[in-house]
């Protein structure tokens, strides 16, 4: 999940789209804290990581679905079908990669979208957003590493993100390092178990949040990551 994490920025927008600057510093302090083997963060308040409610408050997304589990032996014709679809556009197949498109030609195209037709601007939220995910996430969580304190903005409602849209960031927090931030995670006073409590959920989300606490393994093509709900919710005293 991290490395994905690495090969983004942010998110830029025109328009309405949702704008969540990224940092570096703050991104590579949360990295030293990943651990392979357990799919989770290890801070000092315990093992935590990104949930599918995390994911269902942040972006408003339906989380249950049909599984994508592997390879597709679709032909080219479905292919460049499907890819008309998502991106607008047919890829470019050669002759060894019919049954699927590369990952470096999502990313062209992402980055050279015009965002400047509300369909765009729905096709690049589309492709895009697993770093705004890390990021909203993160604030949320763990107030200390908030660009502004979480109470001066509008009260939080689904999709979480959209108040963090366009936030500003303080001049003192821009100049934070890894260093300042991994101090700040080091000695956090703070952590919000229950960030989403008391909010409105949308009537289509009410039975996707049923799967939240499932534990199971998260399966996209050749990765396959755990949902270690089990490790990452608060443990009740006995």
């Amino acid at each position: 999940m991290v490395k994905n994490y690495l090969r983004a920025t942010g998110f830029y927008h025109v328009s309405r789209i949702w704008v969540i600057k990224g940092f570096h510093p703050l991104l590579a302090a949360l990295v030293e804290r990943w651990r392979l083997e357990t799919h989770t963060f290890v801070l000092p308040v315990g093992e935590i990581t990104v949930t599918l409610e995390d994911v269902a408050h942040i972006f408003g997304l339906p989380i249950d679905g049909k599984p994508v589990s592997g390879w597709t032996d679709s032909s080219s014709d479905f292919v460049q079908s499907q890819s008309m679809a998502v991106f607008g556009r047919e890829p470019v197949l050669s002759s060894n990669s019919k049954s699927y498109i590369k990952l470096g030609w999502v990313r062209r195209i992402r980055d050279a979208e015009p965002l400047d037709t509300e369909e765009s601007i729905r096709r690049y939220k589309e492709m895009d957003g697993p770093l705004n995910l890390l990021f909203i996430w993160a604030r949320e969580r763990m107030p200390c590493l908030a660009p502004v304190p979480r109470h001066t903005l509008p009260p939080a409602e689904i999709p979480v993100a959209m108040r963090w849209s366009h936030s500003e960031r303080t001049t003192s927090w821009l100049a934070k390092t890894i260093a300042n931030f991994r101090h700040d995670i080091d000695y956090m006073q703070e952590f919000e178990w229950r960030p989403y409590e008391g909010m409105i959920i949308p009537g289509e989300l009410h039975g996707h949040l049923d799967v939240c606490d499932t534990v199971a393994p998260l399966l996209s093509f050749e990765c396959i990551e755990w949902h270690p709900a089990d490790r990452v919710m608060r443990q009740r005293p006995f």
